[in-house]
């Protein structure tokens, strides 16, 4: 067993380096596997490993824990895992077992995880500092304090206690924030996958086609390429494509009807996130064509910009600008641009931000505000930039036409030295890219 292709493994012991030498010397850091969880009875939903400890290790088995001990003399890296055990890997698939993880996940040093509860405690000993996701995961939270008040238990026998606990996100989180090479290589390829099932959906659409359709012929590209969707995939169409988070994709598509497709791939850990919204007999009508070309325009505004130094928020704010000067010209909103902006007046249309950062996480981590202010982009962030706008069908104040069109275009960038890369790029976006491709499918 070997850490998943892409990420070597003088990367992860970097990251590894890199986050003990933000800790200090004095620290020590307690990274809990994902548990494993039912979805019925004896059934599991598929195994995901916790980002952060994949990101350190490649690791990707449950019932592990990873301990890092900044200036341990014996080795600062200590894995956690399950032993090998021929009957259970007979039932489920092979095990790394603490030789793999030593051998092939770099470890310093590896012991069963039925040994923890003996160990942890001494490791614990002689550190002032525990860095640790509190809250994550309420059952470990409970182990560690256990262990933390064995320790105190021996102070008078000159224990030292740890007497700081931090919050590990406050370190990992930023060093995720920001792509390597071979991170944007991972997804990059992600990106690909999706482009590609974006166009299979596409590709299948018509008047008549069920939602769940489309989603197949997108889960059947993922799963074609080596992937596997990133969240759960969003085909909505007619009025359903108002629903931000729609999910039960079994209502068919009308002929005449928009869908609007949000889905991504998860390759080797890594996502991409892909929204497009097209007409399902591939041509839009007068209405629709209108609210896809101020949607369109909002993106390209807010593409422009993710230019290093700025900050992240100007994307939104433009797109908010763009959105709100449109819905003024159709009719859909009246005033002062100002005011309405001001008031939030465009948030019955547009009631989401832009985007979010992109990598392990569909949803990655990493701060948007520093000290109360817009932060300011970076090479190596990546997000995505995914304007909408959505007429409910049941809004009456609106004249019929409009109502029941929800339209979301969403691309992923990343910030580069000199300006931006769109990762997604291939596949149709605008109106007149959408019907040519349809046409030509």
């Amino acid at each position: 067993m070997r850490p998943a292709a892409g990420i070597s493994a003088a990367e992860f012991a970097r990251r590894r380096k890199q986050l003990m030498r933000m800790a200090g010397d004095e620290a020590i850091l307690v990274l809990p596997a994902a548990p494993e969880r039912i979805r019925s009875r004896d059934t599991h939903y598929p195994y995901r490993q916790d980002s952060d400890l994949w990101y350190l290790t490649g690791f990707p088995e449950p019932e592990a824990v990873l301990v890092l001990v900044p200036g341990r003399k014996h080795g600062e890296t200590l894995l956690f895992c399950r032993e090998r055990d021929p009957d259970r890997e007979a039932w489920d698939g092979p095990r790394a077992g603490p030789e793999g993880a030593v051998e092939a996940f770099g470890a310093d040093d590896a012991y069963p995880i039925d040994d923890l509860d003996e160990i942890l405690p001494g490791l614990l000993e002689g550190r002032t500092r525990v860095y640790y996701h509190f809250g994550r995961d309420t059952e470990f939270d409970l182990k560690l304090i256990g262990w933390l008040n064995r320790v105190r238990a021996q102070v008078r026998m000159g224990a030292q206690p740890p007497h700081e606990f931090l919050e590990l996100g406050h370190l990992l989180d930023e060093m995720r924030l920001f792509k390597s090479r071979d991170e944007l290589k991972l997804m990059r390829r992600a990106a690909a996958i999706t482009v590609r099932a974006h166009q299979a959906a596409m590709r299948a659409a018509k008047g008549g086609v069920p939602e769940y359709v489309l989603q197949a012929e997108l889960e059947r590209e993922f799963r074609r390429h080596e992937a596997e969707p990133a969240y759960a995939s969003i085909v909505g169409a007619g009025a359903n494509a108002c629903v931000l988070h729609y999910r039960a994709n079994s209502a068919v598509a009308r002929d005449g009807a928009l869908v609007l497709i949000d889905a991504g791939a998860e390759y080797r850990g890594y996502a991409a996130d892909i929204t497009r919204t097209f007409p399902a007999n591939g041509r839009f009508n007068k209405e629709q064509r209108a609210l896809h070309d101020l949607v369109c325009a909002a993106q390209d505004a807010a593409i422009a910009k993710a230019q290093p130094g700025l900050p992240y928020e100007a994307g939104h704010a433009v797109a908010v600008d763009v959105l709100t000067d449109g819905l003024l010209a159709l009719g859909l909103l009246k005033g002062k641009r100002q005011k309405l902006v001001a008031e939030g007046a465009y948030k019955r249309f547009y009631p989401h931000k832009t985007g979010h950062w992109l990598g392990l996480d569909v949803h990655d981590v990493g701060e948007y505000r520093v000290d109360g202010e817009s932060r300011l982009l970076e090479p190596g962030m990546a997000y995505t930039i995914e304007p909408g706008l959505y007429i409910r069908a049941d809004d009456t104040s609106v004249p019929a036409k409009w109502r029941g069109i929800g339209i979301r275009i969403e691309d992923d960038v990343v910030i580069t030295k000199d300006g931006h890369e769109v990762l997604t790029t291939g596949l149709a976006r605008t109106a007149d890219e959408v019907e040519a491709w349809m046409a030509a499918r």
